[in-house]
C-alpha cells in the first residue's frame, strides 16, 4: 500500500502532519490506511496511535523476536517508525509499555477484513438474509487469534469507532474501516468475547461526535435504564427440537387447531417481596407448563426485543435483535423456546415494524442523517406514538428489518410473528389530517413501499421457513392480508379479526334487556368471515386505556356477570376463526391489566374464578379435539346459521361443519337471563346429539341447567330449515354445544 510521503515529522516520512492530526482529532474514515503495518515505497513502515502509552515495540508474532522499537515524537499516543531488516509484511504483535507495566497487545489494524464484498453488494441491494451474520458483534477466532469482529452500517460518517471498557469508551482507540461504497464499518478486536458492553462512537457528516448508540443489530443490552449493546454469540445453541419442527407445518396450518394464550412477560407473574421479573427459565418452568394445563396451542409474547421504556410494552422497541435482558440473557431465552417446543407449545412473538422511538442511542439520526426514517415528517414521523417510520423504500433498511425477522425464526426457531399496527405502513395518511401526509406517485394514500415491504417478509419467511406463521394485526378492509403474494395479496397466514372483536364486545356491553336492538353486533361478523383467514383476538388492547377488564364490561350483577362471559367465551370458541385470549382472561380478573403488576392470582381461590378457568381450559379441549370446530375455520362450508334472527328472545344457533366423517356439532347460545326451556333446535341428522359444552354447567358457576348430557332429534317436526330437529334446554346466559353421537 502506498501512502502519503511527503516530508514531515518522524523517521523517514513514516508519518505526515496530515495523518497526526487525523490521529488526534480521531477522524479518520479509513484508519486502516494509516495504521498498522504498511510497504512505503519499498520499507516498511509501522504505525501505532495508543494514547497514554509510553513506548512500544514490535514484536514478530511467529518467532517471538523484538523487531524494533517505534518512535513516540509524533503526538501524544502515536508510534511510527521503519521497520528494518524486513522486506515482507508479518504477522507481529506489539509490546507496549503504560509507566511501570508492560505487555504484548495485538494490533487490531493488522487484520484483514471480514466483511466480503458479496456481503456488500447483497446489503446494497437488500437481499442479504443472513445481515446478522455480518452486522453486530460477533466472536471469533481470526487469522488465529481470538476476539470479535464488529461491524455497523453508517454510511454518512466521517467515523465510526467501537467503544467499550476495553478501550475506556475513547472513540480514538478503535476506529472502523469503511468497507466499499456500502456504508459499511468494521473492525475486529483482539481478546474480548461474550459477555463485552459497547457502543458506536459516530462523528457525522458536519464533524459533530453524536451521542454514543447502541448497535442496531446487536445480540444482547444492558438492562434499562442502561442502554449499552452486549457481546452475544449466536448460532451456537443445540436445538432439541426437531421432531415439533417437522409437526410445525400442521400445528400453524388454517385446518389446525389454534388457540394463543397471549402473553406480557414482565407482569404475567412477578416473584418475591420485591415483585421481581421471572427470568426466562423461571418462565420456562411456570409459564409453560400453565399455558399446556390450560389447553392452548400457542404462545404469543408481547415484543421481547430490547425496549427502553417499560410503559411501552414492548412496543417501542431499539434492539430489533436483543432479546430484552430484563429476563435474561440470548441464550436463556433460547431454552425457554426450547421448553415450549417439548411441551407442544407453538411460539408467536409480537413484531414492530412499523416505527421505532427517538431515543438518542437508538436508530433515530444513526449517522448524523435520516439513515432508517425519513427526513420529511409527513413520511417518517407517526403522530400517534411520537415515533419515526421506517423508510421501507431504501433496500438497506428493509433488509434490515427482513432479516431481523428470519433472526427470529432461524436462530430463535420461533414458530410465528405477529406484526403490529398494520394499518399505520399501509396507509400514507393513517392518523393524518389534511395536509399531514404526503400521497404516493400516484397521488394515493397507500404505501408502496411498504405494501412491497410487507410481501417481500412474507414471502422470504415462508419461502425459507416452511411451516411458520405470520400474523396481521390490521385493523381496516384492506383486501387480501393473508392471501398470497402471488395471487395480489400481502402474504400473510392470518389476519386479526378486529371487526369481530369490537362488535362483539360492544353487544356484550349492552344489558340483556337492550341487545335485542344490537342483535346483528354478533351476526354480521359472518359477512365476511371468510374474507381472511381470521383470528378472533381478545388481546391485551382490549383491557388497558380505561376499557376495564372483560368481566368488568359485562353487565349485571356478580353472577351475571360471569354468566356473561362465560356464554361469550363459548360463542367465540365455536365461531369460525383461531382463538386469542390475552392473560387474566382465562379466570376473570377484575382488575385492568396494569404492565407494572402480576395478574390478581390469589382470585382464583374463589369458585366463580376457578370455573371460569375451567371453562377456558374445558374449552380449548373442545376445540382441539372436536376437529368439526376447527378443520374448516377458514372457508365457509364450515358454518351455518340455524337460527340468526331471534332478536326478540337474543338467540343465536348455528351448525359448525367438518370434513366428510367428522360429526356436526350444534351450537345454541342464549345471551338474556331468561332460561329457555323445550326450545325446538332444527338439526340436520337424527338420533342422538351429546351436550359436549354447557358454560352454565355448576362446574363453571353456573345454576346447572342443562340437557341431561344428551337430547334426541327425529323427524317428527321439521325446524330452522331442517328435516330434523329436538326440544333442548337452553340456561340464561349461556351457550350450549350439542355434537351427533357416534
Amino acid at each position: 500500500m502506498t501512502l502519503n510521503t511527503a516530508p514531515g515529522p518522524g523517521p523517514q516520512s513514516a508519518i505526515t502532519v496530515g495523518e497526526i492530526a487525523a490521529l488526534l482529532s480521531a477522524d479518520l474514515a479509513d484508519p486502516f490506511a494509516v495504521l498498522g503495518l504498511h510497504d512505503e515505497n519499498g520499507t516498511l513502515v509501522m504505525r501505532a496511535y495508543l494514547p497514554d502509552a509510553d513506548a512500544v515495540t514490535v514484536v514478530d508474532a511467529a518467532s517471538g523476536e523484538e523487531v524494533c522499537d517505534l518512535d513516540k515524537a509524533h503526538g501524544a499516543g502515536i508510534f511510527a517508525g521503519p521497520v528494518p531488516g524486513r522486506t515482507e509484511w508479518f504477522p507481529y504483535r506489539l509490546a507496549v509499555t503504560w509507566g511501570d507495566w508492560r505487555e504484548e497487545i495485538e494490533d487490531p489494524y493488522r487484520f484483514p477484513p471480514v466483511i466480503g464484498e458479496m456481503d456488500e453488494y447483497l446489503f446494497s441491494e437488500g437481499n442479504h438474509h443472513k445481515l446478522y451474520e455480518r452486522l453486530g458483534a460477533h466472536p471469533t477466532v481470526h487469522e488465529g487469534v481470538w476476539g470479535t469482529v464488529f461491524a455497523v452500517w453508517a454510511p454518512n460518517a466521517r467515523r465510526v469507532s467501537v467503544v467499550g471498557d476495553f478501550n475506556y469508551w475513547d472513540g480514538r482507540r478503535h476506529m472502523m474501516r469503511q468497507r466499499g461504497r456500502s456504508g459499511i464499518y468494521e473492525i475486529f478486536v483482539p481478546g474480548i468475547g461474550a459477555g463485552t458492553t459497547y457502543k458506536f462512537e459516530i462523528k457525522g457528516p458536519g464533524g459533530s461526535i453524536l451521542p454514543l448508540k447502541a448497535d442496531p443489530v446487536g445480540f444482547g443490552a444492558e438492562h434499562p435504564p442502561y442502554t449499552a449493546s452486549i457481546v452475544r454469540e449466536v448460532g451456537t445453541k443445540v436445538w432439541d427440537d426437531a421432531e415439533w419442527l417437522e409437526s410445525r407445518q400442521a400445528r400453524n396450518s388454517v385446518t389446525a387447531p389454534i388457540s394463543i394464550y397471549e402473553v406480557h412477560l414482565g407482569s404475567w407473574r412477578k416473584a418475591g417481596p420485591e415483585s421481581r421479573f421471572l427470568t426466562y427459565r423461571e418462565l420456562a418452568d411456570t409459564l409453560i407448563p400453565y399455558a399446556k394445563d390450560m389447553g392452548f396451542t400457542h404462545l404469543e409474547l408481547l415484543p421481547v426485543s430490547e425496549f427502553p421504556f417499560d410503559g411501552s410494552w414492548g412496543y417501542q422497541p431499539v434492539g430489533l435483535y436483543a432479546p430484552t435482558s430484563r429476563f435474561g440473557t440470548l441464550e436463556d431465552f433460547q431454552a425457554f423456546v426450547d421448553t415450549c417446543h417439548d411441551a407442544g407449545l407453538g411460539l408467536i412473538l409480537d413484531w414492530v415494524p412499523g416505527h421505532f422511538p427517538a431515543d438518542a442511542h437508538g436508530l433515530n439520526q444513526f449517522d448524523g442523517t435520516h439513515l432508517y426514517d425519513h427526513m420529511d415528517p409527513r413520511r417518517g414521523f407517526h403522530p400517534d406514538w411520537n415515533t419515526l417510520i421506517y423508510n421501507y423504500g431504501r433496500p438497506e433498511v428493509s433488509n434490515f428489518l427482513i432479516a431481523n425477522a428470519l433472526y427470529w425464526l432461524e436462530q430463535f426457531h420461533i414458530d410465528g410473528l405477529r406484526v403490529d399496527a398494520v394499518a399505520s405502513m399501509l396507509y400514507l395518511d393513517y392518523s393524518r389530517k389534511e395536509g399531514e401526509w404526503l400521497p404516493n406517485i400516484y397521488g394515493g394514500n397507500h404505501n408502496l413501499e411498504a405494501i412491497d415491504f410487507l410481501k417481500r417478509m412474507n414471502a422470504v419467511a415462508y419461502g425459507r421457513n416452511p411451516g411458520i406463521m405470520t400474523v396481521a394485526e390490521e385493523s381496516t378492509s384492506w383486501t387480501g392480508v393473508s392471501r398470497p403474494t402471488d395471487s395480489g395479496g400481502l402474504g400473510f397466514g392470518f389476519k386479526w379479526n378486529m371487526g369481530w372483536m369490537n362488535d362483539t364486545l360492544a353487544y356484550m356491553g349492552h344489558e340483556p334487556i337492550h341487545r335485542r336492538f344490537h342483535h346483528n353486533q354478533m351476526t354480521f361478523g359472518m359477512m365476511y368471515a371468510y374474507s381472511e383467514n381470521f383470528v378472533l383476538p381478545l388481546s391485551h388492547d382490549e383491557v388497558v386505556h380505561g376499557k376495564g377488564s372483560l368481566i368488568g364490561r359485562m353487565p349485571g350483577d356478580d353472577w351475571q356477570k360471569f354468566a356473561n362471559l362465560r356464554a361469550y367465551f363459548g360463542f367465540m370458541w365455536t365461531q369460525p376463526g383461531k382463538k386469542l385470549l390475552f392473560m387474566g382472561g382465562e379466570f376473570a380478573q377484575w382488575a385492568e391489566w396494569n404492565h407494572n403488576e402480576s395478574l390478581d392470582w390469589h382470585l382464583l381461590d374463589g369458585a366463580p374464578h376457578r370455573g371460569m378457568q375451567s371453562l377456558v381450559r374445558d374449552l380449548n379441549r373442545m376445540y382441539r379435539e372436536h376437529p368439526t370446530l376447527h378443520v374448516r375455520d377458514c372457508e365457509p362450508g364450515g358454518f351455518e346459521w340455524l337460527e340468526a334472527n331471534a332478536d326478540a328472545e337474543s338467540i343465536f344457533a348455528y351448525l359448525r361443519l367438518g370434513n366428510s366423517g367428522d360429526r356436526p356439532v350444534a351450537v345454541v347460545s342464549n345471551f338474556t337471563p331468561v332460561p329457555r326451556e323445550n326450545y325446538r333446535l332444527g338439526l340436520p341428522q337424527p338420533g342422538r346429539w351429546r351436550e359436549i359444552m354447557n358454560t352454565d354447567a355448576a362446574d363453571y358457576g353456573g345454576s346447572g341447567m342443562g340437557n341431561q348430557g344428551a337430547v334426541e332429534a327425529d323427524g317428527s317436526v321439521g325446524w330452522h330449515d331442517r328435516p330434523y330437529s329436538a326440544l333442548i334446554t337452553v340456561p340464561p346466559l349461556s351457550t350450549v354445544v350439542f355434537e351427533l353421537d357416534a
